[in-house]
């Protein structure tokens, strides 16, 4: 999914390279950031909210639209030794019998997550990662708490995950809606007058086109400029009195029906997708590619977590930009709530939930190529005092749009061969396991200006319940093995 991705306002800090993977040169960071107040009306039930009004009055009707004019005849593709303090926890872990966990029994949280130490950005690590090489391993920003490793893969390597992903067949990278999205819908029972008041963020009696585009595009498959919203807006006559904003009688006329008429009359363009590539995945179990294998103890070594935890994440993913292709600004995992269960542990959860996301603690993202023009990775709000979601939208300027704003993100990475960079998705709950979402770690891929970008990501998927996650590995221990030893559990891998 969920990917890279955004931008931000203010002035540009670009981290700037050296040829052939050598060690980073980080430019001066600009003194000046984008400050946006916190706003205090992201509230539990404004984000359930906000995920049902698009999904049932827009996402739906686009979700056909984008599986009728893309996916018509295609196919899906199926889809040195780790630190001393992290070895003694999984040594400890290992030791301990495996004993029935009956639904609802509480774990003790006896072995904390370790979790890699900034110190200060452009703060410089030693780490033995594969023998007779040390890498170095650079602090890019502490909000998120995000590292550069260049050389991290060789060029073999790089060229191998390519060709294994060519091998397997890459297939359009699109965001589908989940289903039952009306009938969720239903079940809260909101009214028009209640979706727009929680919309309404400065409560004027009027939604602005940054109100309704700031949360139009968490998970749909297009992407919504402020013009194309004028357009829907002036081609449905909604907008009566034509001063860019909707009263409450103006929002009772966008219905789902009304958008898929006009969608319909006017077309897509590839330009306009949310992400605009092409993916697939790659397994790295027993029995995958060496290359895949080591990859996959790399990274274990890395982020200095239980092996455990890494085998029972997400395949590789492997990527492929056009020139052209880009992805714009978003979250590699979502906020959990009471109302929402992560993917990966949803077999293991004891109530069903109405909202599912992926929860992605640590994204780990590899250049397979040097793009020769754009591509870079952009952080728009990496190391802001705050973080505000309206406030990624003004005067005209949309800090998420990756084809146009990539140059006022606080930070970009450039596609290099070989480098990996890596970021927490969550921050620490204090007690040595998942806390809240890192909002700063939004991000995005700059549009591909000359050539191609070839990526791959590897995430690691921990659930901030520690009782769930705890059950879902439980489970997966309790698995049959097939013959040739490996342990069948559960596919967790989202097409995000």
């Amino acid at each position: 999914m969920t990917d890279e991705l955004t931008e931000a306002g203010g002035t540009t800090r670009t981290t700037a390279f050296s040829g052939g993977g050598g060690s980073p040169r980080p430019a001066a960071a600009s003194s000046e950031r984008l400050s946006v107040p916190k706003s205090s009306v992201c509230s539990r039930s404004y984000f359930v909210v906000v995920m049902v009004f698009f999904h049932v009055y827009i996402v739906n009707v686009i979700a056909l639209l984008l599986y009728v004019h893309y996916s018509s005849g295609q196919e899906d593709a199926a889809a040195g030794p780790p630190g001393r303090d992290a070895a003694q926890a999984e040594q400890q872990q290992q030791a301990r019998p495996q004993q029935p966990l009956p639904s609802g029994t509480q774990c003790t949280r006896d072995v904390p997550l370790p979790r890699v130490e900034g110190v200060r950005v452009g703060h410089v690590q030693m780490l033995s990662l594969v023998p007779n090489k040390v890498h170095e391993m650079t602090t890019l920003s502490l909000k998120p708490l995000l590292f550069e490793i260049p050389g991290f893969l060789s060029e073999d390597e790089c060229r191998v995950v390519m060709q294994l992903a060519q091998l397997k067949g890459l297939t359009e990278s699109q965001l589908m809606v989940q289903d039952g999205q009306e009938e969720l819908a239903k079940e809260l029972n909101l009214s028009p007058e209640e979706i727009f008041n929680l919309l309404d963020i400065n409560q004027d009696g009027q939604l602005q086109l940054h109100e309704i585009l700031t949360h139009s595009r968490v998970r749909d498959g297009i992407w919504l400029t402020p013009e194309n919203l004028q357009e829907i807006y002036a081609g449905l006559k909604v907008d009566k009195d034509e001063n860019g904003s909707l009263s409450l009688e103006e929002f009772r006329l966008l219905s789902a029906d009304a958008f898929q008429r006009f969608l319909l009359q006017r077309g897509v363009e590839r330009s306009q997708l949310v992400r605009n590539s092409r993916h697939t995945w790659l397994y790295q179990g027993r029995g995958a590619h060496q290359v895949l294998q080591d990859i996959k103890e790399r990274v274990t070594r890395l982020t200095r977590l239980p092996s455990t935890l890494v085998d029972l994440s997400e395949p590789l993913q492997v990527v492929r930009y056009e020139e052209g292709g880009h992805y714009h600004a978003h979250h590699d995992s979502g906020p959990v709530y009471p109302e929402t269960a992560c993917t990966h542990t949803r077999l293991a959860a004891n109530a069903s939930t109405p909202f599912e996301t992926s929860c992605r603690y640590i994204t780990v993202l590899f250049y397979l190529n040097s793009v020769d023009g754009g591509g870079e990775t952009a952080f728009p709000v990496a190391d802001n005092r705050t973080f505000d979601e309206v406030c990624l939208i003004q005067n005209g300027v949309d800090l998420m749009d990756t084809r146009r704003n990539c140059e006022k993100s606080n930070l970009r990475v450039k596609a290099t061969k070989g480098k990996a960079v890596f970021w927490y998705n969550y921050l620490s709950d204090g007690k040595g396991w998942v806390g809240e979402q890192d909002e700063y770690a939004l991000h995005g891929g700059c549009v591909v200006t000359q050539g191609t970008k070839w990526v791959a990501n590897k995430w690691i998927n921990i659930d901030p319940d520690y009782q769930r996650q705890a059950r879902y590995q439980h489970l997966v221990s309790q698995q049959p093995e097939d013959e040739d030893g490996l342990t069948l559990h559960f596919d967790i891998h989202q097409e995000l």
